[in-house]
């Protein structure tokens, strides 16, 4: 049997005794204000090379939510193990859906459809297990609204609004990854 300390030493989640397995929980998790996500791609997990998957476990804590994101290579199934989720898909034809998935419920999120879910409890953690067909890690196969907003100046986004360039004068120029972020709850 493999020794959980040892991985979490090496930050490994491959067991030494067979390449497929997988040890997901002894992974460090990339922390961020709201929640933290861990993953086995082809980065971390050799066997996922040239496979076509990847899993990913996300935690959000109450507030939390999942940067509105699409992914131009992948569709992803997310099955929620714990909690509920307040989701929003939005198509390639603008068909747009928002609902709330709980404890042993599936989502689909097509390919290249933009995205996104949070925390629907103010007092509970949710937790849920993402399945991608692409073995790329997350940071390579994942376009964030905030640097797509970032990355417009504010002249076209004025254009696009229809305001005044100055509305988006405040708008910080972030060209970095969000992944997760926390809310302020409706009771703070």
């Amino acid at each position: 049997m493999t020794d959980t300390n040892e991985l979490l030493k090496t930050g490994g989640g491959v067991d030494h005794l067979s390449s497929y397995l997988f040890h997901l929980e002894a992974l460090p998790s990339n922390q961020h204000e709201g929640g933290n996500l861990r993953g086995a791609n082809e980065e971390n997990w050799p066997v996922l090379v040239g496979q076509n998957g990847a899993v990913y476990l996300i935690r959000l804590e109450p507030g939390g939510v999942r940067e509105p994101h699409w992914h131009p290579n992948a569709w992803e199934i997310n099955y929620v193990i714990s909690g509920s989720a307040k989701w929003v898909i939005l198509g390639t034809q603008q068909e747009n859906y928002t609902f709330e998935a709980r404890k042993g419920d599936v989502v689909f999120a097509p390919q290249g459809f933009f995205h996104y879910f949070e925390n629907a409890s103010d007092n509970e953690e949710l937790v849920v297990f993402i399945v991608f067909n692409s073995s790329t890690s997350e940071a390579y196969n994942d376009i964030g609204i905030v640097n797509s907003i970032s990355l417009i100046p504010n002249d076209v986004l004025a254009r696009l609004f229809g305001v005044s360039p100055d509305f988006f004068n405040n708008l910080p120029k972030i060209v970095k990854p969000v992944t997760i972020v926390k809310k302020r709850l409706s009771h703070s």
